[in-house]
């Protein structure tokens, strides 16, 4: 009867506090970057993503069952996010962190959340649709990038249509 008692409270005290975890939490733990496959194609522009240097961008959609839309560039990103009938049908964007990826070489580990992200706007380096944001996951990242390549670097806030011309 103790050991009934005791898996009962245990069995409570667990249910409780998965209550109480907040929506948005349990969301960014189920909700990740999708591998870039060889033969994807950039949903803004139809290129194929992996044919060109550069961070890439992802956007996860509010239905379609979580449905994830891939860009060249994070311009592209930005370009199809920044539409209203878009933006608020994005539960989650990604983008690399080019302060641990080389420009010119593509990989899939280095996706961070696009909001918390800081970019260099209007620099020498090149991605799929030629000029495109660079992305970091901290502040002095892009900075030392802008340094060294130009441009002026801005938070995901600032972004905005003017910037993506």
């Amino acid at each position: 009867m103790k050991k009934l008692l005791q898996s009962l409270i245990s069995l409570i005290a667990v249910g409780t506090l998965a209550a109480c975890s907040p929506q948005g939490d349990q969301q960014a733990m189920v909700q990740k970057a999708a591998a870039i496959e060889s033969s994807d194609e950039c949903h803004l522009c139809g290129m194929i993503i992996s044919n060109f240097s550069g961070p890439k961008g992802q956007s996860v959609r509010k239905e379609q069952g979580s449905k994830v839309n891939k860009f060249c560039s994070t311009r592209d990103m930005f370009s199809y996010y920044l539409e209203p009938e878009n933006k608020r049908n994005v539960a989650a964007l990604y983008v690399h962190d080019m302060s641990k990826m080389p420009w010119e070489e593509l990989n899939d580990g280095h996706f961070i959340d696009a909001k918390k992200a800081w970019y260099v706007a209007g620099s020498s380096k090149r991605g799929a649709m030629g000029e495109t944001l660079a992305s970091f996951g901290k502040k002095a990242d892009a900075q030392a990038f802008a340094t060294e390549f130009g441009g002026k670097v801005i938070s995901f806030a600032e972004v905005d249509h003017s910037v993506l011309m």
